[in-house]
């Protein structure tokens, strides 16, 4: 893999965790949410510690595997699409294969001497292995989803290990909350090319609606 795929890969990544950070909050708030301020005792708040750790450890590693199956079938969409090219006897099937493999704006501009010298260049190209597999980039990147997703629960949960009265604990665990979304929308429409302020303002706005949505729904 050369630097500039190894640097896109984890751009690639980075951008996944912050999607996927972005959904786990709300998550935490419906347990946070759960707990009555008047009754609860530490008990209640031990119980409550537990399900979201546990919680966002399980989907930790979902995340960490649906990243990695994304990646093996985006590099084998790839490989398969290398090895038509290869195999194509018609000249003209092969460069609709290759345009078909770009984005479209890049597609629409490149000419048939072009993609030709492409198909070319790709018939030059080492046999491919038979199989697409997962990189050490790609293993990493799982690694890194699966973190962000666990370790998104200890700024929220800190309060109710530091602070002995759950009335209090619970408003400084729904700011920091609160707080951590409005940064991954923010984050978030930096990555895609959207107004940042206002993502992440969408971003609270839309968790508080969710987990007011799974608290009514006993969730």
């Amino acid at each position: 893999m050369t630097a500039h795929a190894a640097r896109e890969r984890v751009s690639l990544a980075s951008r996944e965790r912050d999607g996927t950070s972005q959904h786990r909050y709300p998550t935490i708030l419906t347990f946070t949410g759960a707990l009555s301020v008047a009754e609860a005792g530490r008990d209640d708040v031990r119980t409550m510690l537990i399900g979201a750790l546990g919680c966002n450890l399980a989907w930790g590693i979902i995340d960490g595997i649906l990243y990695l199956m994304g990646c093996l079938a985006e590099r084998g969409r790839s490989l398969l699409t290398f090895q038509a090219v290869r195999r194509a006897a018609d000249p003209g099937q092969a460069q609709r294969l290759i345009a078909d493999a770009l984005p479209p704006v890049i597609a629409s501009l490149l000419q048939p001497a072009e993609l030709a010298a492409l198909h070319r260049r790709l018939r030059e190209l080492p046999e491919p292995p038979p199989r697409a597999g997962l990189g050490r980039e790609d293993w990493l990147g799982g690694l890194g989803v699966f973190l962000l997703v666990f370790l998104s629960t200890f700024p929220v949960v800190i309060p109710f290990l530091v602070m002995h009265r759950a009335a209090p604990a619970l408003r400084v665990s729904n700011g920091i909350a609160i707080s951590m979304l409005f940064v991954a929308g923010y984050v978030y429409g930096r990555n895609v090319g959207h107004h940042p302020w206002l993502l992440g303002l969408c971003t609270v706005l839309l968790g508080a609606l969710l987990s007011a949505l799974a608290m009514a729904l006993g969730g």
